[in-house]
């Protein structure tokens, strides 16, 4: 038998866990990590990552309250006519249905023009999640999804430093973990701009540490990554920490890193010291992170502009030697190195 209008309005409001209907005010922007089922969701954004961790929340809430609820796939790009109310209308048993659609972005005109009918009215035992990785396919969709009061979560790139560090933070903060600044900043460096790689690695140190996460603790488990290597020569290299420097070199290169990602980050660390040396500069003004530039503030102490030009143009040359103009690039990178160390005036 069917359920009657009164319990499928009962059960389609336990599973949007008593969201507002699509036609109510905008409920705007929200957050990946908070965003709570609705009747109908947009995930916005190339991040595909992000997107999928979006989705896989509204998955898990949603199943909490219904764990019978009927996962439905479906693609914008090779939808037939009629799909998506089929999929949407109650079923037999009344199970409530959670319907996922990709490639918003490449959507046909039979999805667009369904997808407007069924946002005028949106089935009562459905959740509807739309994911446009972005582009200007759809926007007729995409204004009335934002118009009606659908939540909207921004899965954009995080291409700056500083966002890196606040996903770093925000995973540790859900794991109910701490982590250090300096800690933070070495496994951003360590692990790289890959999203999937950066969660990887708090999981992992939130799984197999106690206590908070300190720089010692990133450095034992990540020292060995390419990045985290050259900033910790660059940093020893810079402050005039010549030992350490050579020392972290010398086990590099012993461990088979390549030297030129090496001289790349000593010549960053460089060329970020020269910015911030000019006078009322701030973060904002030069495209660097806040922690970026307050370290090189510091750096910049051990600098004068003569020694400073001198080992940028050092680095030029050994840029040119690690890749293949000189016979021994190991020598030319600790040469480098060497006089740098030697040149920071502590």
């Amino acid at each position: 038998m069917n359920p009657t209008p009164a319990s499928r309005t009962s059960k389609g409001s336990k599973a949007s866990g008593g969201a507002r209907t699509a036609g109510s005010s905008a409920a705007g922007t929200v957050s990946w990590r908070e965003v709570e089922p609705a009747p109908v969701v947009l995930v916005s954004g190339p991040e595909d990552y992000l997107a999928q961790r979006a989705k896989q929340r509204l998955r898990t809430l949603v199943r909490a309250q219904q764990p019978d609820v009927e996962l439905t796939l479906m693609d914008a790009s090779t939808y037939t006519p009629g799909e998506l109310v089929m999929t949407a209308s109650p079923s037999l048993f009344g199970e409530a249905k959670l319907i996922e659609v990709s490639s918003l972005a490449q959507m046909n005109d039979d999805f667009l023009a369904d997808a407007l009918a069924y946002l005028r009215s949106p089935a009562e035992d459905a959740i509807l999640v739309l994911h446009h990785a972005g582009g200007v396919r759809g926007k007729k969709l995409l204004d009335a999804l934002k118009a009606s009061g659908a939540p909207v979560v921004d899965c954009q790139a995080l291409k700056k430093d500083s966002d890196k560090l606040d996903f770093v933070r925000r995973e540790f903060k859900d794991a109910r973990r701490s982590i250090d600044a300096g800690a933070a900043q070495a496994l951003v460096a360590a692990v790289g701009s890959s999203l999937p790689d950066l969660a990887a690695a708090c999981s992992q140190l939130a799984a197999d540490t106690t206590g908070s996460i300190t720089e010692e603790t990133v450095d034992k488990y990540y020292g060995g990554r390419v990045e985290a290597t050259g900033f910790k020569v660059a940093d020893a290299a810079v402050s005039g920490r010549g030992s350490l420097a050579l020392a972290a070199l010398r086990h590099a290169l012993a461990t088979g890193v390549d030297p030129v990602p090496i001289v790349a980050v000593l010549a960053l660390k460089l060329r970020q010291i020269a910015k911030v040396k000019g006078a009322s500069v701030t973060a904002k003004d030069l495209g660097m992170a806040p922690w970026q530039f307050d370290q090189a503030r510091k750096e910049a102490r051990y600098w004068d502009s003569e020694s400073l030009a001198r080992c940028i143009r050092l680095l030029a040359e050994t840029d040119a030697q690690v890749k293949g103009a000189a016979k021994d690039p190991e020598y030319a990178v600790e040469h480098a190195v060497t006089v740098i160390a030697a040149s920071a005036g502590r």
